[in-house]
């Protein structure tokens, strides 16, 4: 069974309140309301009022207890970060000891869903170690029920002490000197966690069109994902394994497309798929209003077998079908990996230089993933050296 490592507990709220919240706590919505408190809310309203009408076990409202998550990088977290600036949003770490207050519960997953079960503290701890590893995990899926779950939450009653707060996490730097103004002399720590806020650790800008990213892929804003897969319909590792079990229509079609060699070496295949990828990721609410929410996947072939290292001849010739192909299959921006670089065994320095000399240029946006299996000198991740010939 899934080690139970909880660090600390998360909530999730907009940087102007950080003052009152490290001054007098985190209230539940009740408490709000009863002392005339006016936050800056980031919440669809429609999800805060579905809240008031969950009732726990002790016959109370969502509303009388203020709620922590155990994984904020979750579904909640995507539907805010898509309605408000990122750099306006903050996660407090709240001590573990907070779980030992009275009258808690500890849900199964999202409070407000109606297949959530409530647990005392004692039956919540054995829940949450049978389902650690999905709380803990990067991604989820609406179908096999982890977007749920990966939202379990901690339900305090009344409110949160501000002695319990000891981190608050941010999506960049621009803000930790404010908030280093909020906390003055406080222990409480303050660190920027982009990754948290489903943003990239960094960009780098290549030419007119081509962005160097350190980040999740998977979550990238871009019309178009590009997997990496072989030509033997098996998804085993790396980037494919989590498209395999993250969007299992993926799967079938690579299967499908390998089993009728509508995808070679040298021509990779484009899925349309129709269905909204925020539907998926964003806890429910109000449909978003985000560009690109509709995802296509490029199926582009590293390997000829699963157990082969990847080509260069053929990661160029996929590179050029991209290059001569993208306008006319309606590519409108692309998001790539780092072709071959991972399990593959070729070199950053080889193929970063190769797909930006393919790609930059083209008439759409391209972001450049950075594998992370190596470390990449900063030279072969220069405007100079990826575009020279």
């Amino acid at each position: 069974m899934k080690k139970l490592d909880i660090r600390e507990l998360y909530y999730i709220t907009h940087i102007d309140n950080l003052r009152s919240i490290l001054s007098r706590g985190v209230f539940s919505h009740e408490r709000v309301e009863a002392e005339g408190v006016h936050p800056t809310h980031i919440y669809d309203a429609d999800i805060v009022s579905r809240r008031n009408r969950i009732m726990t076990p002790d016959n109370k409202s969502l509303w009388s207890y203020a709620n922590l998550y155990f994984q904020p990088r979750n579904a909640m977290m995507y539907r805010v970060v898509h309605e408000k600036d990122s750099r306006d949003l903050a996660v407090l770490g709240i001590n573990k000891k907070v779980m030992y207050e009275e009258g808690i519960f500890i849900t199964d997953g999202n409070a407000a869903h109606e297949t959530t079960q409530f647990h005392a503290p004692t039956r919540g701890m054995e829940m949450l170690r049978k389902q650690w590893s999905i709380i803990r995990n990067d991604w989820w899926n609406r179908d096999d029920g982890s977007k749920r779950k990966i939202m379990a939450e901690c339900l305090i009653p009344g409110h949160i002490k501000p002695e319990f707060i000891q981190s608050v996490y941010v999506a960049g730097n621009s803000k930790i000197d404010t908030i280093q103004e909020i906390i003055g002399k406080s222990p409480i720590s303050v660190s920027s966690e982009p990754d948290m806020f489903f943003q990239p650790n960094s960009r780098t800008r290549i030419g007119n069109n081509i962005s160097l990213i350190d980040g999740d892929m998977f979550f990238s804003n871009l019309q178009t994902l590009t997997i990496s897969v072989n030509l033997q319909g098996v998804m085993g590792k790396g980037l494919a394994s989590r498209a395999k079990y993250q969007f299992p229509d993926v799967y079938v079609a690579y299967q499908d497309v390998c089993r009728e060699k509508r995808i070679t070496a040298t021509k990779p295949y484009l899925y349309k798929r129709e269905s909204s990828l925020d539907e998926e990721l964003a806890d429910i609410g109000e449909p978003l209003v985000a560009p690109n929410a509709v995802k296509w996947f490029l199926l582009f072939a590293t390997k000829r077998h699963w157990k082969d290292n990847s080509r260069m001849d053929d990661i160029e010739g996929g590179l050029a079908w991209v290059r001569d192909n993208f306008q006319k299959a309606g590519i409108q921006s692309l998001a790539m990996p780092a072709l071959g670089c991972g399990l593959g065994g070729l070199a950053w320095k080889d193929v970063g230089r190769l797909m930006c000399q393919y790609l930059h240029g083209i008439d759409i946006s391209v972001a450049i993933y950075l594998p992370r299996e190596h470390y990449i000198e900063e030279q072969y991740k220069t405007e100079t050296y990826l575009l020279s010939r």
